[in-house]
């Protein structure tokens, strides 16, 4: 006996043995397991592909990772503290910026700025002449407690600007500039007023993607702040830079790969539904009144032969249109089951109906 065959056999002796006894098994059919319908699953925003997490084949659930894509990432651009988040996930950061002028605001953690002049400087040529990223030294005028150390972070004709990055000074207060850490006449550069350091705007190009920072958060230089892609999300709510499955089932294609460039509403992968599996039989035309749609049957599988596994299935539709592969007339017919997770399209089954009449049954034996 081949082994097809003897598959068959042990799948209907296991519906001998499920069928209670009296009931009259009419006949039997054999099926394959396949899929009603198949649903796309698109991407919800555009990108560079950078990785695909599944193939053909592969069983997925609702909310399993699909595709991921590449981020313009935006770092911190100095230390401080986060203030005034205006962006949320989803949104177009140039309307944010033209609306707040920027996604988020960095107050620096060293919050004193001098706007200093080279005119009182002590005279001499190297002293006229002033570098970005020079560290200097500052003291108050008035009666020289109040020092800081500072860098130059900004140079226009002969003025400059200068961030603290230690000490304490008092917000007003007129200050000198020095080269020296002993604040010597000779290496004076300048002289300037203190303000308060003015808030960081930071902001990106694109849609903001998933944010890693809250309002309040202390941040280094070179933090990540968040993420953009080039993609408008139109305010979509998303949480991050991979694309998830809105439906559970068998991947059965994938239309994407790293490197490709997704666009929003592409087809990423398409999915015969979990829900959607189905049996399929052929009918011979002289079988056709042992078998109706809204029948209920017995469906048992044939990949044990020792299994005794049987699910109940009903018959959701007969075609009405002979089978064009079949060489005399013969109708295809699907039905419709409850899936286990054993179940794998294009397994063999057998479909058997039952007479909905038992013989021996408690009314004959009262008559």
């Amino acid at each position: 006996m081949k082994a097809r065959g003897r598959r068959l056999f042990a799948a209907l002796m296991a519906v001998m043995l499920l069928t209670p006894v009296g009931a009259l098994a009419e006949t039997s059919f054999e099926g394959t397991v396949t899929s009603g319908s198949t649903q796309v699953v698109s991407a919800p925003f555009g990108g560079t592909v950078s990785s695909v997490s599944v193939k053909v084949g592969d069983r997925i659930q609702a909310g399993d990772v699909v595709a991921t894509v590449e981020t313009t990432k935006v770092y911190a651009p100095q230390s401080g503290t986060i203030t005034g988040i205006f962006a949320q996930s989803g949104d177009n950061l140039s309307d944010v910026a033209g609306r707040y002028g920027a996604a988020l605001y960095i107050t620096p953690e060293h919050k004193y700025s001098v706007t200093a002049d080279i005119e009182k400087a002590y005279n001499s040529s190297g002293n006229k002449y002033v570098n970005i990223g020079e560290t200097v030294y500052l003291r108050c005028t008035s009666d020289g407690d109040h020092t800081a150390v500072g860098v130059i972070t900004a140079v226009q004709d002969t003025q400059y600007t200068v961030e603290t990055i230690e000490g304490e000074l008092k917000m007003g207060e007129t200050v000198k500039v020095y080269r020296s850490e002993e604040h010597t006449a000779k290496s004076r550069i300048g002289q300037g007023e203190v303000s308060r350091t003015s808030e960081v705007a930071v902001t990106g190009e694109g849609s903001l993607i998933q944010l890693h920072v809250s309002d309040g958060d202390t941040v280094e230089r070179g933090q990540l702040l968040f993420e953009t892609v080039s993609d408008s999300l139109d305010g979509l709510y998303a949480t991050g830079s991979e694309m998830l499955s809105d439906v559970s089932g068998i991947v059965a294609s994938v239309s994407v790969q790293a490197g490709d460039v997704a666009s929003k509403g592409m087809t990423l992968i398409t999915v015969y539904p979990e829900e959607e599996m189905q049996v399929e039989i052929l009918v011979d035309e002289y079988d056709l009144t042992l078998i109706a749609e809204g029948d209920k049957v017995n469906i048992t599988f044939g990949w044990d032969e020792e299994s005794s596994q049987s699910v109940e299935g009903t018959v959701s539709m007969i075609s009405h249109i002979s089978d064009e592969e079949s060489t005399e007339a013969a109708y295809r017919a699907y039905i419709d089951f409850e899936p286990v997770e054993d179940i794998r399209l294009g397994m063999s089954a057998v479909v058997t109906t039952l007479d909905g009449e038992t013989v021996g049954s408690e009314s004959e034996s009262e008559s």
